[in-house]
């Protein structure tokens, strides 16, 4: 765990009945307390508002945001009651992640499509998050020759 350091993501879902300034209001709320619980905020994004896979509390649709953090996980326990507390927050998780810490990113929405596939970094990134299935095929071959020799004689 030389180059890697452990962070958390926190993603909570608000009703979807709420005014773009009061979710703002919210992101920032939660942003600060966050902060006075002794955890680094990393990254902290809008996903804005999708259909839920199920109803909860008669909501089908929920206003998503992520939230990545770094701390003792002490401050985990305080920010997930605060958001319990609430009831504009519908559902909420946090997870513990392994890895690079997240680059934090603009929250600009003009940022074309275009823009994006012209960016090498991010034509790094989708080659890294592609998974890997390929097979020794040199290894499986000798495997194959070595059982068909045994099942010869």
């Amino acid at each position: 765990m030389n180059n890697q350091q452990s962070y958390y993501e926190t993603m909570y879902i608000l009703r979807p009945d709420i005014a773009e300034d009061e979710v703002n209001n919210h992101i920032d709320k939660y942003n600060k307390l966050l902060e006075e619980f002794g955890g680094t905020i990393l990254d902290s994004q809008m996903r804005g508002k999708r259909r839920l896979a199920y109803q909860i509390a008669k909501h089908r649709e929920g206003i998503y945001v992520q939230l990545s953090h770094q701390g003792d996980g002490q401050h985990i326990f305080k920010i997930e009651k605060a958001m319990r507390l609430s009831e504009d927050v519908i559902r909420y998780m946090t997870v513990k992640q392994e890895g690079p810490l997240p680059t934090p990113r603009t929250s600009n929405k003009s940022t074309s499509q275009s823009e994006n596939n012209d960016n090498p970094e991010t034509k790094v990134e989708s080659k890294e998050k592609k998974p890997v299935s390929s097979v020794d095929t040199s290894t499986a071959r000798k495997d194959d020759a070595e059982t068909s020799e045994n099942g010869e004689s």
